[in-house]
């Protein structure tokens, strides 16, 4: 019998993807996260730097896995505002 897959392993990712005209991909960099969120590289600098966001240590420059992203943004609610 074959296995069944899941079509969207990362829903929330794929769909802010979708909404940017961005294919998923293997690995991510700051730029590439930049244009997805539609912030500066700075903005995800502090994110990394506060602890935010956790890049991997892979060869080349820090990179992040669809995983960590995914995971990022089901963690991203925004607290109410009083």
């Amino acid at each position: 019998m074959a296995e069944q897959q899941d079509p969207q392993k990362y829903p929330l990712l794929e769909e802010m993807l979708a909404l940017r005209g961005m294919c998923l991909q293997a690995t991510y960099t700051n730029r590439d996260l930049s244009k997805l969120f539609g912030v500066s590289i700075r903005a995800i600098q502090d994110r990394v730097a506060n602890g935010q966001l956790t890049p991997r240590d892979l060869p080349g420059r820090a990179k992040f896995l669809p995983f960590d992203l995914e995971e990022f943004l089901l963690n991203s609610k925004r607290g109410r505002k009083k």
